[in-house]
């Protein structure tokens, strides 16, 4: 649909990218990065036409549709949400209107004549490609992506206007989703969405029939959504296939490649010109060293460029607190005739990392702000343990900051015992680097000086760290530093993130705030949804027994059956009856009695040997990345001779790697049809 040739760009003095080639495709699912100020959002406008490449072409097919979604800026004003989100179908509603026209006419004409079969030939073709188009279910396509993005019916009639800067850019990519265009540009997507409104906007993209290019920080969301990434490095673009853990990967082997042939041009440069200036001299070398000068000069030398330095921050570790350090009792907090929360009970023990999650509005903030302290509960106790000291980030932590202190001087009267050089660098991950130091802090936008306010924070905290959106403002760089620094942190930490990469690495607990109440679960969150897909399979299944024994009540007519429980000790469904079968983890076994039913044994699961299989399916999946890793590897020492000896033990080796490769590949088909069968 689009290609790039030979294409650069400049931002004022400095080249963003030189020589790029790109072909987008129809199916393209693709994520752009590098690193902050490499040219990924100037790229994206590139694409949309909104700026011109200072060199090369892009050349565009006829007819191509493009959506583009920028980090910010949107403004919407004068429709309510719904109807704001209607305008995307004005076509629609426009050949609508001409079907109906065209239907009145018809009516009104002569069967016979001429002019009938003109106007029908019309409205036949309107009214299949309004059907094609999905014409009639135009308000439940609106009704379902809004509810899919967090507005609830209550919004879907209140003005645009209305909505903060974060959900305008929600309608805006709600519009963008139902116009469907043949290829997404999407900056930072997820900047305003929170963790549930991100789950499904996974699953709207993985479904979404053309293509997309994502630029974003939030890791998961990349694994999860693209197939092929592009890197700006080195004022180059570089594709690789895969997603983003993969490329990581890639990039990796890629660089070590690199690095072994800058190591072997340099030996032979080195090698060419000791030859040359040791033979310069003498007239019989002459056209020896005449043939290594030329050599010399046709070498188009390989550069290695430099990484960015990697920054390991640890915290200063505060004194320890006390075992307990929350203990919540019948904790209610009303906003009115609205309530939150209500009989909350649950305990933060010392070194927790807890994680609050809930779709936005259900109470994250307001709990943080109880237990800091900020607010008071309406009923029931917070008390805090023993030398518990806590430190609160809000969303807006910058109102609290002096506007004229310079950022270096402020940080460093909050860091006594940390030398300059090591806070520079850490500002310098938070993307504060040479003069930027020295600014006041009133100059910074907001973003920015909430990032610098987490920064400061890290830099002397107290034992109980509290941090709402902490990773909001954040790189994919300045989110390791702080989830290196936090898990090496042995403080206790309550947290409020979107990031679900960040959640998964750092949470030891759940809080789930949900419906008005608050319900802890351990392990990170990945363990959390698997135990909330048990929990609702399970409810599903008590459901499914308790309807098949009231129906085979009635049709026997007989004393009722007994029904199914839940054993909250086990997580599991039990049933009174000794005769009949227990639903034991999605499968059946039978009990003492009768043997179990057709339809129970076919359910029926080996978890030892489901649990064998999938084990295997991991190894095999881990270990053909490395058995490729190696052919590459094999196939780059062939490319430097040395002897025909060990070019020929290269070569049977790369043949036995190739055979081992296509081994696992078949081993791992037959693994899988026996797990789907």
């Amino acid at each position: 649909m689009l290609a790039l040739k030979n294409a650069g760009k400049r931002f004022g003095p400095r080249v963003l990218f030189l020589e790029a080639d790109w072909l987008i495709r129809n199916d393209e699912k693709t994520a752009l990065v590098g690193a902050n100020g490499t040219g990924k959002s100037t790229l994206m406008k590139v694409l949309t036409g909104l700026e011109t490449l200072d060199y090369g072409t892009l050349d565009q097919t006829r007819g191509i549709s493009i959506g583009y979604l920028p980090q910010e800026g949107l403004q919407l004003t004068g429709r309510s949400v719904f109807n704001e989100c209607l305008t995307v179908f004005d076509e629609l509603h426009e050949m609508e209107r001409e079907v109906e026209r065209l239907g009145g006419q018809m009516a009104e004409l002569d069967h016979e004549s001429p002019e009938y079969q003109a106007v029908a030939e019309r409205y036949s073709v309107l009214q299949d490609r309004f059907h094609a188009l999905d014409g009639y279910a135009l308000d439940a396509q609106v009704g379902s992506v809004l509810t899919g993005l967090g507005f609830g019916k209550e919004d879907w009639t209140r003005q645009t206007d209305e909505f903060s800067g974060g959900w305008q850019m929600r309608i805006a990519l709600a519009k963008l989703l139902l116009a469907k265009p043949n290829l997404l540009l999407l900056d930072e997507p997820t900047n305003h969405l929170d963790l549930e409104t991100r789950n499904w906007l996974e699953g709207y993209l993985n479904s979404y029939p053309f293509g997309y290019i994502l630029i974003s920080h939030d890791r998961y969301f990349l694994d999860v959504t693209i197939d092929r990434t592009v890197e700006i490095w080195n004022k180059r673009l570089t594709i690789y296939q895969g997603n983003y853990t993969k490329y990581l990967k890639e990039k990796d082997e890629r660089r070590e490649q690199l690095k072994a042939a800058w190591r072997n041009q340099k030996e032979r440069i080195e090698h060419l010109e000791a030859f040359i200036n040791r033979f310069r001299a003498q007239a019989t070398k002459a056209k020896q060293v005449q043939s290594r000068i030329k050599e010399l000069e046709k070498i188009e030398r390989i550069e290695v460029p430099e990484e960015e330095p990697v920054i390991h921050f640890k915290f200063p570790q505060p004194p320890p607190s006390g075992r307990t350090v929350v203990a919540a009792e019948n904790l209610r907090k009303d906003y009115g005739a609205k309530c939150v929360f209500a009989d909350a009970r649950f305990t933060i023990e010392r070194g927790d990392r807890v994680a609050l999650v809930g779709v936005n509005g259900a109470g994250k903030s307001t709990l943080i702000k109880l237990l800091v302290g900020d607010e008071a509960s309406t009923a029931g106790t917070i008390k805090l343990g023993h030398n518990v000291v806590a430190e609160y980030f809000a969303q807006d932590q910058y109102k609290v900051l002096d506007p004229d202190a310079r950022m270096l001087d402020d940080i460093s009267r909050s860091a006594l015992r940390i030398p300059e050089t090591a806070l520079r660098s850490l500002l310098g991950c938070f993307l504060f680097s040479g003069d930027d130091v020295f600014k006041p802090l009133g100059v910074l936008s907001g973003g920015e000086r909430n990032r610098y306010a987490l920064a400061r924070i890290l830099v002397s905290p107290s034992n109980f760290l509290l941090l709402d959106e902490p990773t909001n403002h954040l790189d994919m760089r300045a989110k390791d530093v702080l989830l290196q620094a936090i898990s090496g942190y042995s403080g206790t930490v309550v947290f409020v993130s979107h990031d679900r990469y960040f959640i998964d690495r750092l949470a030891t607990r759940v809080l789930e705030i949900e419906s008005g109440a608050i319900t802890p679960y351990e392990g990170n969150y990945e363990d959390y949804l698997r135990r909330k897909e048990a929990l609702a399979a399970e409810a599903s299944s008590t459901a499914v027994m308790l309807s098949e024994a009231a129906q085979s009540t009635t049709e026997s007519k007989g004393p009722r059956l007994p029904f199914s429980a839940h054993n909250e000790n086990s997580g599991r469904a039990f049933s009174s009856s000794p005769n009949t079968t227990i639903l034991i983890e999605g499968g059946y076994e039978e009990t003492n009695g009768a043997a179990a039913s057709p339809a129970a044994r076919t359910r029926r699961l080996n978890p030892i040997k489901q649990k064998q299989l999938k084990d295997r399916c991991v190894f095999i999946e881990e270990e053909i990345p490395r058995v490729e890793a190696s052919i590459a590897h094999t196939e780059q020492q062939l490319g430097v001779y040395v002897s025909a000896a060990e070019t020929q033990r290269l070569a049977t080796l790369a043949g036995e790697l190739r055979a081992q490769q296509a081994a696992l590949t078949a081993e791992w088909e037959e693994l899988m049809q026996q797990l789907e069968a």
